[in-house]
């Protein structure tokens, strides 16, 4: 299953754990084939390093064919609208 995080600030730790499932495309933006396990636990992890905000994106089998996570961000946030994730920005 593809799933990608994309970090704000990373601490060189969370880069190098990361780093050992995935590839860091991008200073911040990680990509790898992960099974759900793996990708949930990487998930709950990333807290414990204080970034400033990351997102997650990971394949799903549903109309959109992927789901969203975010945290961190308050000028963000994921909104469900009738089953669709879209991003909603706060002025």
């Amino acid at each position: 299953m593809m799933v990608v995080f994309v970090l704000e600030n990373a601490a060189e730790k969370l880069r190098g754990t990361l780093t050992r499932w995935m590839i860091e495309a991008k200073p911040g933006v990680f990509v790898g084939a992960l099974n759900a396990l793996v990708r949930d636990k990487l998930w709950n992890m990333i807290p414990e390093y204080d970034p400033k905000g990351a997102l997650m994106i990971y394949s799903c089998n549903n109309e959109q064919g992927f789901q969203m996570k975010m945290f961190g961000i308050p000028t963000r946030s994921v909104a469900d609208l009738d089953g669709l994730q879209l991003i909603k920005i706060q002025q």
